[in-house]
């Protein structure tokens, strides 16, 4: 998907607010600043409302301008958290992407650093809800984005920003104007490249699963791969087989055709000091196997192979931004069917790293295929390893779909990466992974059982088992509960959110710290 071209108009005039869809934003404050665009056509909603300029605040505004232009005000409180920023911005935008406009005109106002705050947040935004994720309609309404037009930087900004050092998980947007032009291009890529990364892991996740099998998906991470130049390795089912990868087997032999395979990528840097390890679950359908689903929670299985469709986006945002560490990227690609193959309750399976373990579940089959992928990344002994996975209804009973859980096994690791989530706006809650919890998981009969029967704490007892298959690097486990949120969330309008990019990527930039 092409995203919206980006081009900048240092003040605001007759012909730079000529865009049929117009977008302004200002800080909040208790009246309407003087020199706002459409100023007088706000004050009249305003007054035909009876809202008070402060309101804007929680609900932006539109309206249609004398001519013709749909014109939508956002008032932005600074001081709220990002992922509240964003949900405004969010909201602002959504009055006119409605509308499926060929272009937007986007304005910012008040200090620089508001400005420049307010910029990052509309531009990203319009970039991720501007393209159209796939449908299969007879007739599609919904048309890319071609066109935004940014008013309201500096030169002034532009240098200024130069000399600061970039910290955060955003990124800063500065002017486009005579010598400053290759300097904003190259910040204007790399937020691009991560509206890109989040693009791709919503487009694989709504895939339906007839065009989405591991087969079909292994043709595209390979055409993936050969874009991107990235080693690529398949690890095949003939070959785990002969490996002793007997955990992902159990879960892959019940499917017709056996397409099912452990992929491998490699992207290297010549600057990385560190390596980071990204694993994916990918199955690509869940039936939940002999412990058939029923209907209305296998609706959107095809869903499940989302943690990995995350770590790809990771893996694409991070190589066009050119980020300096290198990257494994690891994919449990599989799906879970019925058959007379298909592993069964109280079968025993011995894991590629020679663990035996007593089958409890078959709709457990996440943390299976997810064992074996953690044993081959952790021999190549990276600095940092992070799993991504749809894992566990407990953890969507615990949170919902507002935020993810994260669990590890260091605990200065987990708060490091609660604190860059707030960041990003993606927000992570950590949960305990006390060693007691472990007596969830005594097997009387193999070295471990997959999980308990009762369920309960099962995302808990879920990392415990991953845990044993980690050989002790440094890892951060994922559990996706608000893959899919209704009405969006955050920065994205899409119920398929792509959560996990955004914070995979703050992660990487901040370094590794801990």
């Amino acid at each position: 998907m092409t995203l919206a071209q980006l081009t900048f108009s240092p003040l605001i005039n007759s012909r730079t607010l000529a865009a049929a869809h117009q977008l302004v934003i200002f800080p909040k404050g208790k009246a309407v600043p003087k020199d706002l665009p459409h100023g007088a056509l706000l004050a009249a909603v305003l007054k035909r409302r009876d809202m008070k300029a402060d309101e804007l605040a929680k609900s932006p505004v539109a309206a249609n301008a004398e001519n013709g232009a749909l014109v939508a005000w956002a008032m932005l409180d600074f001081e709220k958290d990002t992922f509240a920023q964003q949900v405004q911005v969010r909201k602002a935008l959504q009055l006119l992407l409605s509308e499926n406009p060929k272009g937007i005109g986007i304005v910012v106002l008040g200090d620089e650093a508001q400005r420049r705050r307010a910029a990052e947040l509309a531009v990203y935004g319009a970039w991720v809800n501007g393209a159209p994720l796939p449908v299969h309609k007879k007739k599609n309404e919904k048309k890319p984005l071609q066109k935004i037009i940014l008013v309201g930087l500096t030169a002034a900004d532009t240098v200024k920003r130069r000399a600061q050092r970039i910290s955060t998980p955003t990124l800063a947007l500065p002017m486009q104007r005579g010598g400053d032009v290759a300097f904003s291009k190259k910040s204007f890529d790399a937020l691009k490249a991560q509206a890109e990364g989040s693009l791709l892991c919503r487009e694989l996740t709504v895939l339906p699963p007839n065009e989405l099998t591991p087969g079909l998906y292994r043709g595209r991470i390979k055409k993936l791969a050969q874009q991107n130049s990235w080693k690529h390795e398949e690890f095949d089912m003939k070959k785990l087989r002969r490996m002793g990868a007997g955990a992902f087997v159990a879960v892959a032999q019940g499917s017709d055709p056996e397409d099912a395979a452990i992929v491998h990528l490699s992207h290297q840097h010549p600057k990385a000091k560190q390596t980071v390890a990204l694993v994916g679950k990918g199955i690509c359908f869940d039936t939940g196997g002999h412990n058939l689903k029923p209907s209305r929670y296998m609706h959107n299985m095809h869903e499940d192979m989302n943690g990995s469709a995350v770590a790809l986006g990771i893996l694409l945002a991070a190589t066009q931004q050119k980020l300096a560490v290198n990257l494994d990227c690891w994919l449990a690609l599989a799906q879970n069917h019925i058959s007379p193959k298909a592993y069964k309750q109280n079968d025993i399976v011995k894991a590629l790293n020679g663990t035996t373990i007593e089958i409890i579940h078959t709709d457990a089959e996440g943390r299976m295929v997810l064992a074996d992928t953690l044993t081959l990344a952790a021999r190549a002994k990276p600095d940092l390893m992070i799993d991504f996975a749809t894992l566990t209804g407990s953890m969507a009973t615990a949170l919902g779909a507002r935020y993810s859980g994260v669990l590890g096994n260091r605990d200065e690791l987990v708060q490091h990466a609660v604190s860059i989530s707030k960041q990003s706006g993606e927000r992570l809650c950590a949960f305990p992974m006390d060693e007691d919890y472990e007596a969830g998981l005594e097997s009387k009969v193999a070295d471990i059982k997959q999980c308990s029967m009762n369920g309960e704490a099962d995302h808990i007892l879920a990392a415990r088992f991953l845990k044993r298959f980690l050989d002790d690097v440094p890892w951060l486990h994922i559990d996706l509960s608000s893959s899919r949120c209704e009405d969006g969330l955050g920065i994205v309008a899409s119920e398929v959110t792509g959560f996990g990019v955004a914070w995979g990527l703050g992660m990487l930039r901040a370094g590794l710290q801990v």
